[in-house]
């Protein structure tokens, strides 16, 4: 009689288990792989947004584009924001909130609208990166506001673009200056971190220390918002990078 090879079905369950914890095994490490690759392109647009900032100020006699986007029109007088008005999303087609970039004083030195916008940004988004509020945006919670790029103090330390979180509808980001605490929501984008470009042209990964502040969701302000945090590890360290110093 012929006799047939095959496998068992303890075989079969077997091989099947192994697959399944290599499975388990490999799709962290590839997720965390995937990840990466798309902050390193977080950070190169943050370069390259870095780069039309400053060929802005080398063609503007030094001057700091401005950082808002039309929330603070009385404090700009005849400045054009880097971005056109974007906000509110929800009432702005597609084609606006590009156009909206395309107005802006920085597209000239980049003419291209992917680099505002991060590669894990959330449906609706075509710009996600924002000026923090020192940059020549408003001068929030009696933090100061600079004009020009000579105020700026030890630039390697000094933030300028920040990939916001998505919540926040307007273009400059902010955090608290009199007190440790959140004033928009901590970015939070990239695996428990955020990222960053300083006023000397590097961009940078941070990932935070304290559970409240990489847990943040889009539901959870009250968790945060406005909140002093003595002991936190995070919000003096963002302060500095704004403000250039805590206000408390």
């Amino acid at each position: 009689m012929d006799k047939r090879s095959g496998f068992t079905l303890i075989e079969l369950l077997v091989v099947i288990a192994i697959i399944a914890l290599l499975m388990a095994i490999l799709m962290p490490a590839l997720e965390r792989a995937r990840e990466q690759g798309k902050r390193i392109v977080c950070l190169n647009n943050l370069r390259q947004l870095m780069l039309a900032w400053n060929f802005y100020a080398d063609e503007n006699d030094g001057k700091i584009v401005r950082g808002d986007i039309r929330e603070h029109d009385g404090d700009h007088p005849g400045e054009i924001p880097w971005v056109e008005k974007d906000w509110p999303r929800n009432t702005l087609s597609d084609q606006q909130m590009i156009q909206a970039v395309k107005d802006g004083a920085l597209f000239p030195y980049t003419n291209n609208v992917r680099l505002y916008k991060c590669p894990i940004a959330i449906f609706g988004e075509w710009r996600t990166y924002a000026v923090v509020d020192s940059m020549n945006a408003d001068d929030l919670d009696g933090g100061t506001m600079l004009k020009h790029r000579t105020e700026i103090r030890n630039p390697e330390q000094r933030a300028v673009f920040v990939d916001d979180s998505g919540a926040t509808p307007m273009g400059a980001w902010s955090v608290h200056y009199v007190q440790p605490a959140w004033w928009d929501e901590p970015p939070n984008r990239h695996g428990d971190g955020g990222t960053w470009s300083f006023a000397d042209g590097h961009s940078d990964y941070w990932k935070w220390q304290d559970p409240l502040t990489y847990t943040f969701n889009y539901t959870n302000e009250p968790e945060w918002k406005h909140v002093v945090f003595p002991n936190s590890l995070d919000i003096p360290r963002t302060q500095r990078a704004v403000w250039g110093g805590l206000g408390y």
